[in-house]
């Protein structure tokens, strides 16, 4: 694989992002390559190789973005950079690292194998919210973990209606709920009790936020489904809807709130070791193989 302009984006003002920051930056001159860094970071690198870049930019100009950080800076910059044909690689400066997952000791040795075409391409897809009132489009945003619908004040329920596809699903009291990507199936969903669902299937998962009865249970759905969920006029205001627990959208009673799948999707590579399995069972503490 030619990668002939590598941006990269990181962490400011951290110690490990700077260090594997660092050695980046000698591997990437080393392999002849243009190098953009996020502009944030620039000064702090102090380096004249280096050419200062928006995320925008790095998207528009760059075939490669490395990401130094936790899964947070991952999906930051992948809500930016699924808009464009550019591939995405994380360094794991973070605590779990699902996203992240070339180990700082390992850079050079995995992004030799990267370089030479043996990387593990994975298409991620994301999920496009739309907030509507009195069927005007009052705010819309994107997520690649989950779409939360939730209250502004900690244990307060509230009620709201779901639909799929055009068709009644349920009703509930509760404090909310969690409509989240494969990818994010072990994120927030997964501590909600939400099922794991390998990266590969085209689904959604809907947990719902501790419902006000014992028959609620999460449930999987067609990636393609167009979700649609409308809150009481009985709530009080103060509700939200957040996109991967970042960015944060006001809806009023009444709302409508539209969750389905981006036209987007985040292009991201593995070193070739990597294993998915292999991941759940170290970040998730799973037992190891018998014999």
């Amino acid at each position: 694989m030619k990668y002939a302009t590598v941006g990269l984006i990181g962490k400011p003002e951290h110690e490990g992002t700077h260090v594997s920051l660092t050695a980046l930056t000698h591997y990437l001159h080393a392999k002849g390559c243009r190098v953009l860094i996020e502009s944030r970071l620039h000064e702090e690198m102090d380096d004249d190789r280096l050419t200062s870049a928006e995320l925008v930019t790095i998207g528009q100009e760059a075939d490669l973005a490395i990401v130094v950080g936790g899964d947070g800076n991952m999906l930051g910059a992948a809500r930016v950079l699924s808009r464009f044909d550019i591939h995405v690689v994380g360094v794991n400066r973070g605590n779990l690292g699902f996203l992240t997952d070339i180990n700082p000791d390992d850079i050079n040795t995995d992004l030799d194998a990267i370089f030479s075409g043996e990387g593990i391409i994975e298409q991620r897809f994301l999920l496009e919210v739309d907030v509507f009132r009195h069927e005007s489009l009052k705010s819309t945003n994107v997520a690649v973990n989950e779409v939360v619908l939730h209250h502004g004040k900690v244990a307060h329920m509230m009620e709201f209606e779901v639909d799929v596809n055009g068709k009644f699903m349920f009703s509930q009291r509760s404090d909310g709920l969690i409509v989240a990507t494969p990818t994010g199936s072990t994120a927030y969903s997964l501590s909600g009790g939400g099922p794991i669902l390998m990266t590969s299937l085209e689904a959604l998962t809907l947990v719902p936020m501790f419902p006000h009865t014992l028959t609620s249970r999460p449930i999987v759905v067609d990636a393609d489904s167009k979700i649609s969920l409308r809150v009481s006029k009985v709530n009080s205001d103060n509700l939200q809807v957040s996109c991967d627990s970042h960015i944060v959208l006001s809806i009023l009673p009444g709302d409508e709130v539209v969750i389905r799948k981006s036209p987007n999707q985040l292009n991201l590579v593995h070193p070739p070791s990597y294993d998915y399995f292999n991941v759940l069972r170290t970040k998730l503490n799973w037992g190891s193989k018998l014999y």
